[in-house]
C-alpha cells in the first residue's frame, strides 16, 4: 500500500472529525467532488455550503450532485457564485463558530475546456482562511490542497504556508503532508481549532 494522495488524505482527516448533522463548508467547488464528499459526511441532517466565482464549476458540481443515488442521504447543499473571501457574510449568522470541516482545493477548475488562466488568488484565499477559522467550531478542520505547479501556484502555496505556520499553538494545531522531493507536488495543510 502505498501513501494516500493529498486528497485522499484531506478526507480522511475530515472523516476522522465531521459527524452526521455538521455543518460544512467547501471553499472552491471547482467540479464538486468535495462538495458531494462534504454532504455525504454530514448526512441528511446536515448542511454544507459551496462557494465558486465560475457558474461553470456550479453546472459541473449540480452534475456530479444529481448522479448520486444516494440523494436521500446528502446533507442539504446550497451553491453559491460568489468568492470564498466573502463566506463569513454569506453564511448564516448560526455557523459562526459551530462548522465542522471547511475544505479548500485551490488553483483552477480542471475540467475540459476550463480557462485555466482563472485561478485563486493569493489575497482572497488568506482572507478566506481567516474567515473559516473563525466559523469552525472547536475541534473543527480546515483542509487546504495547494498546486504549487502551476502559474501562481507557488506564491499562494508559499503565502498559505506562511500564514498556517504563523497560528498560535494556543489557537489552532497545524499539520502538513507533502511529498518532499518534488517542490511541485501538491501538498496538504490541516488546520485543527482547538
Amino acid at each position: 500500500m502505498g501513501f494516500l494522495s493529498v486528497l485522499s488524505c484531506a478526507h480522511q482527516w475530515i472523516t476522522a472529525r465531521v459527524q452526521p448533522g455538521d455543518l460544512a463548508i467547501d471553499a472552491t467547488v471547482g467540479t464538486g467532488a468535495d462538495t458531494l464528499f462534504l454532504a455525504q459526511q454530514v448526512g441528511r441532517r446536515g448542511q454544507v455550503i459551496g462557494f465558486d466565482i465560475q457558474s461553470e464549476a456550479l453546472t459541473l458540481a449540480q452534475a456530479r450532485i444529481r448522479k448520486q443515488e444516494d440523494g436521500a442521504k446528502l446533507g442539504s447543499i446550497s451553491l453559491l457564485q460568489l468568492s470564498h473571501d466573502r463566506m463569513v457574510e454569506a453564511v448564516p449568522e448560526d455557523w459562526q463558530g459551530a462548522v465542522g470541516a471547511v475544505m479548500f482545493n485551490l488553483g483552477y477548475l480542471p475540467a475540459e475546456g476550463a480557462d485555466a488562466s482563472i485561478i485563486t488568488a493569493t489575497e482572497s484565499t488568506l482572507t478566506a482562511l481567516e474567515a473559516a477559522l473563525t466559523l469552525l467550531r472547536p475541534k473543527g478542520i480546515i483542509t487546504v490542497v495547494l498546486y504549487p505547479g502551476h502559474e501562481g501556484g507557488s506564491q499562494e502555496a508559499e503565502a498559505v504556508t506562511k500564514w498556517a505556520s504563523a497560528l498560535p499553538v494556543t489557537e489552532a494545531q497545524v499539520m502538513l503532508y507533502r511529498q518532499l522531493q518534488r517542490d511541485t507536488s501538491p501538498f496538504l495543510i490541516g488546520i485543527e481549532k482547538k
